[in-house]
C-alpha cells in the first residue's frame, strides 16, 4: 500500500465539516454568529412541578445550552448560552397576551403570530423561561444576570443539575 494517495485526499479533503461533526452542537453554534451567557433565577411554584425538565426540552427545543437546578430558597436557578437572538428570546415578553394563566399567553401568542420558515424556533417558545414554564408551575418573575458575549460555548448540552 501507497500512503500517498491518501495522505493526499486528506490533504484536499474540507476539514471543517468533519471537526464540527465530531464536535457536536457547541461547535456548529459556536462558528455561526454572536453567542451569548445569561444566569437565570426563576421565582415563584417552580419546585415539584416538572420545571426543570420542561427547561430542559425548551432550551433543547431552541437550539441553547447550559444548565437547570433547584435552590435551596425554592427557586430554580441556571444558565443558558447559545448564539445572540436565542438567548434574547428567553427573555422576550410575549405580545399580545394575558399571562393570568400559564399557556393561555402562548396559545393567544401563537394565534396572533404569522410563522415564518426562517424564524421558527424562537416564535412559540418566546418567553418560556421569562413567563412561560411547565403546567402547572407559576413564575412570579425572574431575574437575569451576568448577561455577556462570549467566545465559544462552555457547555455541550443543556442539562439538569442536582
Amino acid at each position: 500500500m501507497c500512503p500517498l494517495p491518501l495522505a493526499a485526499a486528506a490533504v484536499t479533503a474540507p476539514r471543517t465539516p468533519l471537526r464540527l461533526l465530531g464536535r457536536g452542537l457547541a461547535a456548529a453554534m459556536s462558528t455561526a454568529r454572536p453567542l451569548k451567557s445569561v444566569d437565570y433565577e426563576v421565582f415563584g411554584r417552580v419546585q415539584g412541578v416538572c420545571f426543570r425538565m420542561y427547561t430542559e426540552d425548551e432550551a433543547r427545543k431552541i437550539g441553547v445550552v447550559g444548565w437547570v437546578k433547584n435552590t435551596s430558597k425554592g427557586t430554580v436557578t441556571g444558565q443558558v448560552q447559545g448564539p445572540e437572538e436565542k438567548v434574547n428570546s428567553i427573555k422576550t415578553p410575549l405580545p399580545f397576551t394575558d399571562l393570568s394563566h400559564p399557556y393561555q399567553g402562548q396559545e393567544q401568542h401563537m394565534k396572533n403570530t404569522s410563522f415564518q420558515e426562517t424564524d421558527d424556533w424562537s416564535t412559540p417558545r418566546k418567553s418560556w423561561l421569562s413567563k412561560i414554564g411547565s403546567p402547572s408551575s407559576r413564575i412570579d418573575r425572574t431575574n437575569f444576570s451576568n448577561e455577556k458575549t462570549i467566545s465559544k460555548l462552555e457547555y455541550s448540552n443543556f442539562s439538569i443539575r442536582y
